[in-house]
């Protein structure tokens, strides 16, 4: 296999994490591309805990790629905080770890990480250089995760972290909410009181009202301009640390809600309080986090260097990820 434009071989790409919604869309991307592409996980060329095996497919390679993690759709009980964390933390030390003793160590490792590393901010938006890192469970993973990825002695391997938004596309975040939208239930989340417990405050899970009033801010991707992004910095090798992959232009809940709702041709969705939403996200099985955070993330880092956003609109985003569903789906 080898690079479209020069037939020269793109050589071996390491994707960590291949399994997720991210990781099968580089991997399939990479392999297109011309890349020998080689997977880390639970299963794949090289499975977690074998870091001699692991060293072996980082030796040489033109790219690692590490998209490794639990799910944070969960209940965020100690069993699953401490999963969230070890499978950010120690495949990210295991990587670097890899790389530290490899012969051949590969000049670009992209990691990722998230942008719920910020603040709540309904303030003003956050970016590389000026944001505000925030408090709580999820942030104290975030930073985790990144130490992981910098701490190491690595001199001849750049290094990224890739703070992503919530990615949309087809079988991404995105899927759940088209599927409230077309049940009628598609409206705006509000913040409100609920009480603290112990147990979510010693966690660091619980969060204040902020009385959002569906106004929090909504930062999003789509995941053609992961992939791009990808590729830029690959390309780009004057960027390393952490990097914002994020529309630069975020939206709100309620236009986001809105959006999504004119997509699947639904005029109305009910609105849900942070008590349907406590009691509702008990019952799933997931946290009201997710939805009521105010997440104003901006790419300024990305823009500063001069990349182009394929999707920068979220209602044309959306509008085609719909119409790729539809077409998939016959």
């Amino acid at each position: 296999m080898s690079d479209e434009t020069t037939g020269a071989p793109r050589g071996r790409a390491v994707i960590a994490g291949a399994g997720g919604f991210v990781g099968q869309y580089l991997h399939r991307a990479f392999r297109d591309e011309g890349y020998e592409v080689v997977t880390v996980g639970r299963t794949g060329d090289a499975v977690w805990g074998n870091t001699l095996r692991i060293r072996e497919l980082v030796d040489g390679a033109a790219i690692v790629v590490n998209m490794a993690g639990k799910s944070v759709n969960c209940r965020y009980g100690r069993r699953n905080r401490a999963e969230i964390m070890r499978s950010r933390v120690d495949t990210t030390l295991e990587l670097a770890e890899a790389i530290r003793t490899a012969e051949h160590p590969p000049p670009l490792w992209l990691n990722a990480s998230t942008a719920t590393i910020y603040r709540h901010a309904d303030d003003r938006p956050q970016d590389e250089a000026t944001g505000e890192l925030g408090e709580g469970f999820s942030v104290s993973v975030a930073r985790a995760w990144e130490d992981a990825l910098f701490s190491a002695d690595l001199p001849h391997t750049r290094r990224v972290a890739l703070r992503m938004a919530i990615v949309f596309g087809d079988g991404s975040a995105l899927v759940p909410l088209l599927g409230l939208a077309r049940a009628g239930l598609g409206g705006p989340q509000f913040d409100g009181p609920w009480f603290p417990t112990r147990a979510r405050l010693r966690a660091g899970t619980y969060h204040h009202d902020r009385h959002t009033r569906g106004r929090q801010r909504f930062s999003w991707v789509h995941i053609e301009d992961v992939l791009e992004v990808v590729r830029f910095v690959r390309d780009h090798e004057e960027i390393d640390g952490p990097v914002n992959v994020s529309s630069p232009q975020p939206s709100d809940n309620r236009t986001v809600m809105a959006t999504i709702r004119d997509a699947v041709g639904r005029r109305f969705g009910l609105p849900t309080w942070r008590w349907m939403l406590e009691i509702g996200s008990f019952a799933i099985r997931t946290e009201t986090e997710l939805v009521l955070k105010s997440r104003w993330v901006v790419p300024t880092r990305l823009l500063e260097a001069g990349y182009e956003f394929r999707h920068p609109d979220l209602r044309g985003a959306l509008a085609g990820i719909i119409a790729e569903r539809r077409q998939h789906r016959g």
